[in-house]
Parts: structure tokens; C-alpha cells; sequence
């Protein structure tokens, strides 16, 4: 027996019932779905006027006829994996529905739109350049809306944040060098003429032993707009966390911002566990938002506390709300690049929905020489602020950029997937006053390429009939025909001015059929393949989408904290609701 359940634009709680009764009834034997002569109809509300009092009682009415109508259907087992179902989704169907504003789509969440990256020919642009990325906002945000039944907008999709939140178990590095770079070259499982190319960072590990002395500055707003559950208080409970990590070494400020910023907690050592505790949990939410203000005071802090030989850092946690006091972000930004002159750097924790502003809380990490990661419940808080503490709190290199050149005899033309927020041009990879990303200890950096190559049977973009015949024939003499990259890195140590570079060639001899790949290398292509499924991309068909998935899970491989796991279990959920139709992608604001 099959039920179709038409949207509710307005009321996305009915939409989650819709969103239960698809997954339950996806677990129906095809016997049981074909022994009935027609579809049923259940028509849950299309209302399109705003949610009045009068349209919230009439949503009500309709959600608790509707359940029934669906429930008499169902045999026992199948109702009462409803109800379990029913019970663990989120929001919650009713209470949440009236009772929590942010739980519709949100309309005033904010992502920065970045065409995708297209193909480039060889002849015609050899070079790829860009700066790495950590950040691993993106990918807990999407999460966020894919439990919540919301497809998410296509600008909250970066392919390189969903890449790097998973760990690929890559070499450590080996003598002074700071981190291990990998490259692994095959063939594409999804198309013959093409083959892939893994460029890996992977960060020199520290115990929490070895790890320097931090001086931390917690800037937290506590705004009116940070009062829903997952908000302040999962901050707090996220912060105390981190708290318990900390000892003697250490030490805390704490620093709020609402209508007037303040200080709440003076620097403390970190083994004063209960005066910094206490100090969390007085914090109330109320006020308007003036960040640029509590940005200065903490600032400020941080300089009483300043560690010469430690880590030096502002943890701004906020939904990005900036709505009142400095309205010029440049200004903002010129403050924090500033501050990280002196020796103060600022990380950003994003919270809450429905106005997060995931494109300004992005651009703040970046010039402040942190990362960026949202916290949408407390495993992840568990998994930014405990299990990669060192890597969030200590940078092992500065200004690190990637440079690929291909060899026009062996590749005809080229793709990076994701990175298009970190492009570089072709000169800043040896300037060292231009600014790129930070590798803080045990992060990992994964980039995927899609190649064609010259002897490929088909090309996406034809060979150029004008050009110089010596820059497109392959070369019979040249030494290195066989090659097809040049993988180059740079990078500063966290104190220097001065760059570094490492090299290292990929060679044809070094390719792969797909299957013969490790576990990583097959994952990682899994997830950039369903993030640009997610995002709406022309280059991968949702056709592909199970293929995908089924690859993954043959790859997930050791996965002891289950985030692999997790993230089938996503894929597979929005997989299966992509010809609901009450499953709509919602139009990011630019």
C-alpha cells in the first residue's frame, strides 16, 4: 500500500509526518505495495496564506485526522514503528510546529552563492590554484536540515567541507615536515572516459599533553535571537565540554554581546572548573546584537591573558546575527585581521536556524586564521571540542595553497570538485603575502580532481583547432610524458613569513582501476559524488545517487565514532525522499 502526501509550505511539522509515513512505507515487501489496485491519496494541507492562530488550530485538526486516516491502514508492527518514528523526528510534529518559529524553512539564513568549477582544458589554463580549507561548518549544517525534512540550498552545499569532516585514517608525517601529502590517481567507476585524482594533507597529530598552553577568550552572543533550545543553551552545554579539557596551563574569558557588551568572567585558570561553570551557566539570552562591540572587549581580554609561548584565541559563538551597532562588515574584518597580527587568532562556532548567517560567520573565521564549524547538536559539539581540541585550538601551518600543474601531453582537460571559495590565482601560490588557510594538529585536507585524459574516447570540451600544434601534440621526446601532474604545496610555519614548498610527481604508471583503491579514496569519492547531488550539480546525475551510496558502504571501513555510518543513513533517507513532493529545495538567499 502506497500513501503520497502532498506539502505544507507553511507547517513543515505535517511535512515531517508526510516525511515518517514515506520512510515507514518504504519498508513495505513489493507484495504488499502491488496487492492494492490503486494509490491512495493522503492529502495532509495546502494552505497558502500565512500561519494565522486560526490556520495553527486548522493544521492541528488536520495533522490528527491525517494520523488516524494513515494509522487504521497499518498493521500493528508497521503502526507502532510509526510511532517510534513519530517520536524521534524533529521538529516535533505539533508542540514544535506552534510552539518554535524557527522550525519552518528559514527564510533569513544567509549563504554566499559560488558558481561551481567548471572544466579546463590543459592548453588553456595548466595550472589549478587554491587555498585549503578545514572548515567543517557546511556539512553539519546540511545535516541539520536533512533531519528536519528541508532539502538543503545549494549555496549551503561545499563540497570541501563535507570531504574534510571525515577522517581518512591518512600517513603520518615523517621528521620536521608538518604534515604528510598524498596523492592516489584512478580510474572513475562512473564514467570510462574519465579518472580521478586524490591530492591529501594529512596534519601532524599532538596529544593533549603536548599541546601549548591556551589563552582562551570565549565571546559568546546572548542576543534574543540565540534563546531557542539549540542555541544557548546547547552553547553552554558545548563550552562546558571544552572546559573540561583544559588545566592549569590554561585559562578562560568569558565575554557576552547583546543590546551592550560585557565581561562575565575575568581571565581564570583552566583548572578553576567551577568558577567558569558557574559563570556559563548565568547566561540568559535577551537584546538586540552588537558584535562588533564584544569583538573589541574580547580582543581585549585576550591581550590581559596573552600568552607568549601558547595559543592565543577568540571562540566567537553565534548564530551571525549581526543586527545592530557596526553594520560595515568590512570594518569588522579589518579589526580581526588586525588582532591576528598581534598574535590573536578567532575561530567561529555557529549555531541555531532560521537565521543563520553561515556566510558572514565564514568570512570571520577566515580572516581571523580559524576555522568555522556549526554546531547543530552535542555529538558535534563532543567531536569539535574534545575529540579535535587540539586541532581546533593549535595551527601546525599558516597560508597553506595547493598548486596542480598538468601535463598537456598526458591530460587533455580537468575538474576540481568544490573549492570554488578558495580559488587563487595562478601568482598568489608563490606570493607569500597573500593570505590562505591554516592546518591546525590531525586535520586532514582531501581535494578531488576529475580527469580526462589525451587517450580518452570522448572530451567535454574539444581540442582547439587553432592553437599552436606543438601546445596540443603530446611530445615524443619529452622526459616526462609519462607524468600527468606536478603537485605542488606551500605553506609557513605558524610564526614565519618565509614559505616552504614540497613537490611530488603523479606518474601514469601510478594508476588504479577503482577497486583496487583503498577504502579512503572510494569514500571520500562517495561523499564528493552525493555532495554535488546536494548541490544541484550538472556533472553527476541523481541516477547515480545509489551507486553512490552502495559504494560507500562497502567503503566505510573503520568507523568507530559511526559518522561514516551517519552519513549513508542521510544519504539514503534523502535518496528515498527526492520524488516526495513535499521534499522541495528551498532558494537560498544571495
Amino acid at each position: 500500500m502506497q500513501y503520497t502526501a502532498k506539502s505544507s509550505k507553511n507547517f513543515p511539522a505535517l511535512s515531517c509526518l508526510a516525511i515518517t509515513v514515506t520512510l515507514l512505507l518504504s519498508g513495505c515487501s513489493s507484495s504488499e505495495k502491488e496487492s492494492e489496485d490503486t494509490t491512495q491519496q493522503v492529502i495532509l494541507l495546502e494552505n497558502k496564506a500565512g500561519p494565522t492562530e486560526k490556520s495553527q488550530d486548522a493544521a492541528v485538526n488536520t495533522h490528527e485526522m491525517v494520523e488516524h486516516q494513515v494509522l487504521v491502514r497499518m498493521e500493528q508492527p508497521q503502526a507502532r514503528q510509526y510511532q517510534r518514528i513519530k517520536s524521534a523526528v524533529r521538529p516535533a510534529l505539533v508542540s514544535g510546529m506552534m510552539a518554535d518559529a524557527s522550525v519552518s524553512l528559514p527564510q533569513r539564513e544567509n549563504y554566499q552563492h559560488y558558481p561551481e568549477n567548471g572544466v579546463w582544458t590543459v592548453a588553456e589554463q595548466p595550472l589549478s590554484t587554491f587555498s585549503v580549507d578545514v572548515d567543517t561548518a557546511s556539512y553539519s549544517n546540511i545535516r541539520r536540515m536533512l533531519e528536519q525534512g528541508i532539502s538543503p540550498p545549494a549555496d549551503a552545499v561545499r563540497i570541501e567541507e563535507m570531504l574534510n569532516y571525515f577522517d581518512y585514517h591518512y600517513p603520518q608525517p615523517q621528521g620536521d615536515v608538518p604534515f604528510h601529502l598524498d596523492t592516489r590517481f584512478a580510474a572513475s567507476p562512473l564514467n570510462p572516459n574519465k579518472h580521478l585524482l586524490r591530492v591529501a594533507l594529512s596534519g601532524k597529530t599532538i596529544t593533549a599533553e603536548q599541546r601549548a598552553p591556551a589563552n582562551l577568550v570565549f565571546l559568546l552572543d546572548v542576543s534574543g535571537s540565540m534563546s531557542a533550545d539549540d542555541k544557548l543553551p546547547l552553547l553552554k552545554r558545548a563550552l562546558q565540554m571544552l572546559v573540561n579539557q583544559l588545566d592549569n596551563r590554561d585559562s578562560v574569558s568569558i565575554v557576552v554581546y547583546a543590546g551592550a557588551s560585557g565581561v562575565v568572567l575575568e581571565p581564570t585558570s583552566g583548572d578553576d572548573k567551577l568558577a567558569i561553570s558557574q559563570a556559563l551557566d548565568k547566561l540568559q539570552a535577551g537584546g538586540s546584537t552588537n558584535g562588533s562591540g564584544g569583538i573589541q572587549l574580547a580582543y581585549q581580554m585576550a591581550k590581559k591573558a596573552f600568552k607568549a609561548e601558547g595559543v592565543n584565541r577568540v571562540l566567537l559563538a553565534t548564530d551571525g546575527d549581526f543586527n545592530v551597532g557596526t553594520t560595515d562588515h568590512d570594518e569588522l574584518m579589518q579589526l580581526i585581521e588586525k588582532q591576528r597580527k598581534t598574535g590573536v587568532n578567532l575561530s567561529v562556532l555557529g549555531f541555531g536556524r532560521g537565521n543563520y548567517n553561515d556566510h558572514l560567520t565564514e568570512q570571520l573565521a577566515d580572516k581571523g586564521n580559524g576555522n568555522a564549524a556549526y554546531i547543530d547538536n552535542i555529538n558535534e559539539a563532543r567531536k569539535v571540542l574534545v575529540e579535535q581540541l587540539t586541532g581546533t585550538l593549535q595551527v601546525i601551518a599558516k597560508d597553506v595553497k595547493i598548486q596542480v600543474e598538468f601535463n598537456p601531453n598526458t591530460v587533455h582537460e580537468y575538474r576540481l570538485i568544490g573549492y570554488e571559495n578558495r580559488a587563487l590565482n595562478k601568482e598568489d601560490f608563490n606570493n607569500d603575502k597573500v593570505d590562505a588557510g591554516d592546518i591546525g594538529a590531525g586535520h586532514q585536507v582531501t581535494a578531488l580532481y576529475e580527469l580526462t585524459l589525451k587517450t580518452a574516447g570522448q572530451y567535454d570540451v574539444d581540442t582547439l583547432r587553432y592553437q599552436n600544434d606543438q601546445r596540443n601534440a603530446p611530445s615524443t621526446t619529452d622526459s616526462k610524458q609519462d607524468e600527468i601532474a606536478l603537485v605542488k604545496l606551500r605553506y609557513k610555519a605558524p610564526d614565519g613569513e618565509v614559505s616552504q614548498k614540497l613537490e611530488q610527481v603523479v606518474h601514469l604508471e601510478q594508476m588504479l582501476n577503482f577497486h583496487e583503491t583503498d577504502s579512503s579514496f572510494q569514500f571520500a569519492h562517495s561523499v564528493a559524488g552525493l555532495g554535488q547531488l546536494l548541490k544541484g550539480s550538472k556533472f553527476v546525475s541523481v541516477e547515480d545517487a545509489q551507486t553512490l551510496i552502495e559504494q560507500a558502504k562497502l567503503a566505510k571501513g573503520d568507523d568507530e565514532q559511526g559518522y561514516r555510518a551517519e552519513f549513508i543513513r542521510m544519504m539514503e533517507n534523502w535518496l528515498l525522499l527526492q520524488h516526495s513532493s513535499q521534499f522541495r529545495r528551498r532558494k537560498p538567499q544571495r
